[in-house]
């Protein structure tokens, strides 16, 4: 059973809301961390990816003391909803709600993950979480349902593209039952809800976004590997595809292509093949010029995998290589804070 219920944001008060928030920390680049952490001196990236744990714990204080960011007197649901321009070019809209969540163990089958995890970004999360005692950043995760909010005024939040209403008690009500036999997979984030796993003596309760499937504003595209090392993988040559891939495809450079074979999704041919010195890239464009620059030996492109799939591999209690779905767009960090002791 999926315990799902409103909780009391953490919430900048401040003049300029985009000025404060940023992407979530794990696709903040080394040179892009630098631009937010001096856009605003209150920006969320100065928690998110601080000089030290201690130091974003020292500064939430502070910030809260301040009036910098202020806690929401009674809990609410909130609804979220994304504008975008996604790498095709068309422009969309996601919706889903944000609430807090119970953390239940994978085994319970309520919460699904899709993709493996690696110790070092858990370890430092939860040192983090235990600095802060609040969670940052919401995770993204999926509901295989449908449900829409109509006649929601004017946002009570908006940052950029990002839009925020609070929801009234009587919605709550009706989403927390709706909910209750849901299966929730995990879109983003599969590091943070471990942590909160972890965590889960001080505090089982993290901070989710539930996105519902049946809209057309969700969608999934590929990331590329960019590899230094093709480890002898070969395929059928092939002239240059279209936008419209006809299966994984190999890059060797020089325009030269090789359609790849094998059982599974595209990330899972891939990953039998064991490519070394793997990178990766949403743009197929920066995969290819890194080949022809000499900066790798190969590409491989690869197709979205389909959501149908990702589900299935995630009920049968299968993970898929890293990096194998691609949500776009990324959540945005800032908008609302979620302290432990709510």
């Amino acid at each position: 059973m999926a315990d799902v219920r409103p909780f009391r944001a953490l919430r900048y008060a401040v003049p300029d809301l985009a000025a404060v928030v940023a992407p979530p920390y794990d696709v903040v680049s080394d040179s892009e961390r630098e631009e937010y952490l001096a856009r605003d001196p209150h920006n969320v990236v100065h928690l998110t990816l601080p000089d030290s744990e201690e130091q974003a714990a020292r500064d939430l204080s502070a910030w809260r003391e301040q009036g910098v960011l202020v806690r929401d007197e009674e809990p609410a649901y909130w609804w979220l909803s994304q504008d975008y321009v996604g790498p095709d070019g068309v422009a969309r809209t996601r919706q889903g709600f944000v609430a807090a969540l119970r953390a239940q163990p994978y085994e319970d089958k309520v919460v699904l993950p899709h993709e493996k995890t690696h110790a070092g970004p858990k370890e430092g999360r939860l040192r983090l979480l235990r600095a802060t005692r609040t969670h940052l950043e919401p995770i993204f995760l999926l509901w295989d349902g449908s449900i829409g909010v109509d006649g929601l005024g004017e946002p009570d939040l908006a940052a950029n593209e990002a839009k925020l209403w609070r929801l009234d008690a009587e919605f709550g009500d009706a989403l927390t039952e709706e909910l209750r036999d849901a299966q929730l997979l995990i879109a983003d984030g599969h590091h943070r809800y471990e942590t909160t796993l972890n965590f889960g003596d001080e505090s089982p309760w993290l901070m989710v976004v539930i996105v519902p499937t049946d809209q057309d504003g969700l969608t999934i595209f590929p990331t590329h590997r960019v590899a230094k090392s093709a480890n002898g993988a070969a395929g059928t040559p092939i002239d240059r595809p279209g936008d419209d891939l006809p299966g994984p495809v190999l890059y060797r450079g020089g325009g030269r292509y090789e359609l790849l074979a094998g059982e599974g999704m595209d990330p899972e041919v891939v990953a039998a093949l064991q490519p070394e010195g793997v990178t990766y890239t949403a743009s197929r464009e920066e995969a290819e010029a890194a080949v022809d620059r000499g900066d790798a030996e190969a590409a491989f492109l690869l197709r979205p995998s389909p959501l149908e799939e990702v589900w299935e591999v995630a009920r049968a209690g299968g993970v898929m290589p890293q990096k194998s779905t691609f949500f776009y767009p990324k959540l945005t960090s800032g908008l609302l804070l979620f302290p432990v002791d709510d």
